[in-house]
């Protein structure tokens, strides 16, 4: 149904190129790549304010980025000649920073939980272990923005069948999308332990992605 050709001059090319040319680049120097370029928690000493659009670059390993560009590649594509270069490049940076605010947040609010403040001293953090955590652990990858593609593909196209590598039975994207977007729902309020995935980073970029996508439909100066 839609051809994924992916034209040198793209957006989607080129996006997936600087993904790969980061994910090279940690992979010689990790904990440098590490440090400056993945998201910390704002009151961290670690934290940049750069980091808030580097991180979407960076992958923690080869599983991590082959997932997210591949999602990048399949609709990110359809999505661009749907939009456009310069809708698609703005969509992709608002739901991967609406992934890393949400996460943020929510990251704030246990800080405030445990502390009565979202920047406590340095006392206070190193009392409670999962502070340490929080202030030491940053968050990386383009998955937040691949969750706000993957939601947009499922409002313009909602009938369309997707096979699952894992689950060989075509299912309507508006279904796939909805179940992926509850589960990321459920494990990050589950937040089980051992579970290191930044789940409310992927509903956020999926809640930014279909408020931009609701907006742009009500202003709809494109066709599809």
């Amino acid at each position: 149904m839609f051809n994924q050709n992916l034209n040198p001059r793209s957006v989607t090319f080129n996006l997936i190129l600087i993904n790969i040319l980061f994910f090279l680049a940690s992979s010689v120097w990790r904990e440098p790549m590490i440090e400056n370029c993945a998201l910390f928690y704002p009151a961290s000493p670690y934290f940049k304010p750069v980091q808030l659009v580097t991180h979407m670059f960076m992958h923690a390993n080869f599983w991590h980025i082959f997932g997210n560009m591949f999602g990048l590649f399949m609709f990110g594509a359809i999505l661009e000649k749907v939009w456009g270069p310069k809708r698609f490049l703005i969509f992709y940076f608002v739901t991967g920073l609406g992934a890393a605010i949400l996460y943020l947040a929510v990251q704030a609010l246990i800080v405030y939980n445990f502390t009565g403040t979202i920047h406590p001293a340095a006392d206070k953090i190193q009392e409670f272990s999962k502070l340490t955590q929080i202030y030491a652990t940053p968050i990386l990858g383009a998955s937040g923005a691949i969750f706000g593609i993957l939601v947009a593909f499922g409002m313009l196209f909602p009938n369309s069948e997707i096979m699952l590598l894992f689950f060989p039975v075509p299912i309507k994207a508006k279904y796939l999308v909805t179940g992926y977007f509850l589960y990321e729902l459920y494990a990050g309020i589950a937040n089980n332990p051992g579970d290191e995935v930044a789940h409310f980073a992927h509903v956020g970029g999926a809640l930014f992605g279909f408020i931009l996508v609701t907006i742009w439909n009500r202003n709809r100066d494109y066709l599809y």
